[in-house]
């Protein structure tokens, strides 16, 4: 959010400083180092054609070279357009968020109805926040269930390969495509804000991503910042000609342009704030890229929440917890629960895992959608007689595969007894 909204208000006030009338009043003006006496319109003209046209800039102790060519090359192209680059700049800010609100919902979920409901049940009735939690937790609970491979063949293996490789493109049904696609949201803000040195080096024909270290030398060496700048000059020249009669008359004039005393310091302040952008971007991406990369986070985070809850009161528990987060809940459902006690608050993160945890355990189709492992501990349908009238020990989550077909051959094969 950092990112994407306040920079988007900082560039949108620069691009207003920069358009107002006030300061385009006063945005270039001049005099002929030729003594010719002009009149209005021409005087009106010269100002026109200069603040279209590029100045150069030489400094006050060089001689004026006479070579057309060198002039040019110390052309300063930038001042004009300002105002556009800052509103190119606030796009490309706001260019990743709109990429993930516009293909977030591939995945099959309403990422932005989810929050919204999630924060809606901190200022609600008791009752009303608890409806919202259960219809919230039966909605991730469907999802769930609905984004899982339902047949196994050669080309789900290789889509299985694929999304180890691409991350989310291939991995909607492996409960990774939010988590990647997110991450590569992410990603691209990091970019941006790396990139934006490059547009302005571009941009301002100079060393632009040197430009706050030079100005904080320049700060501690002389105690203040130097009126004259080299970046942006106040003083600078131009160069126009006139056609008269069939002659063409070449003039220079000397221009100054005050609108660079506020662009020194907006592209000084922009500087550090690009800086702080990317520190920050570069920072929450490593974070997230630690808990996704690493599976014990995922187990971790949800066993906090089920300790928090008084769910994890044994052994079984505690394996149960493992199956729920690894193979119910995956990247995918941990990630959307990361996402929505960062818009509202632990106690509903507390909730909405308690929630889910209770439909995981009694819902059926919740227990036969998981392909249970060999070896591992499951439910019994089985009842408390058998058809041979023998009584049965009814199996519990603590019996294994194995212990639960002995308890059946026994209980079948024995003779009835009298």
């Amino acid at each position: 959010m950092l990112t994407h909204c306040r920079t988007r208000i900082h560039k949108s006030v620069y691009w207003l400083l920069t358009k107002t009338k006030v300061i385009k009043a006063f945005s270039l003006d001049f005099f002929f180092l030729v003594r010719v006496k002009y009149p209005g319109a021409y005087i009106s003209y010269t100002k026109n054609i200069c603040w279209i046209s590029n100045t150069y800039y030489i400094p006050l102790d060089d001689t004026i070279p006479r070579n057309i060519h060198e002039r040019q090359n110390k052309e300063i192209s930038y001042y004009q357009w300002v105002p556009i680059i800052f509103l190119f700049m606030a796009f490309l800010f706001k260019l990743p968020n709109m990429v993930w609100r516009m293909l977030n919902g591939t995945g099959g979920l309403n990422m932005d109805k989810l929050v919204q409901m999630s924060e809606s049940t901190q200022m609600g009735k008791p009752e009303d926040r608890d409806r919202t939690i259960q219809h919230v937790a039966r909605y991730l609970d469907r999802w769930l269930l609905a984004h899982r491979q339902y047949h196994f063949n050669i080309l789900v293996r290789l889509r299985q390969r694929f999304s180890n490789i691409f991350c989310f493109w291939f991995a909607k049904r492996e409960g990774r495509f939010l988590t990647g696609f997110y991450m590569f949201t992410k990603f691209m803000y990091c970019i941006n804000a790396l990139s934006q040195f490059f547009l302005l080096n571009a941009f301002l024909a100079m060393d632009y991503h040197m430009y706050g270290f030079d100005m904080l030398t320049a700060l501690s060496r002389e105690g203040e910042l130097t009126s004259v700048s080299p970046r942006f000059p106040r003083v600078t020249l131009c160069d126009f000609e006139i056609r008269q009669m069939q002659n063409l008359q070449r003039y220079t004039v000397q221009c100054v342009l005050p609108i660079n005393l506020f662009n020194e310091k907006i592209f000084m302040f922009l500087w550090f704030w690009l800086v702080l952008v990317l520190l920050i971007s570069i920072g929450s991406y490593m974070s997230w890229l630690y808990y996704v990369l690493f599976s014990h986070n995922r187990y971790r985070y949800v066993k906090k929440c089920l300790k928090i809850g008084d769910h994890i009161r044994n052994k079984a528990d505690v394996k149960l917890a493992r199956k729920f987060s690894d193979e119910y809940l995956r990247d995918d459902g941990v990630f959307v629960l990361r996402i929505v006690c960062n818009n509202s608050s632990e106690l509903v993160l507390n909730d909405l895992v308690s929630e889910l945890w209770n439909l995981f355990r009694v819902n059926p189709n919740n227990q036969g959608a998981r392909v249970p492992l060999q070896g591992s501990r499951r439910p019994s349908l089985a009842g408390s007689i058998t058809p041979n009238g023998r009584a049965m020990t009814i199996p519990t989550l603590e019996m294994t595969d194995a212990e639960l077909k002995e308890e059946l051959s026994t209980a079948l094969l024995s003779p009835k007894s009298d």
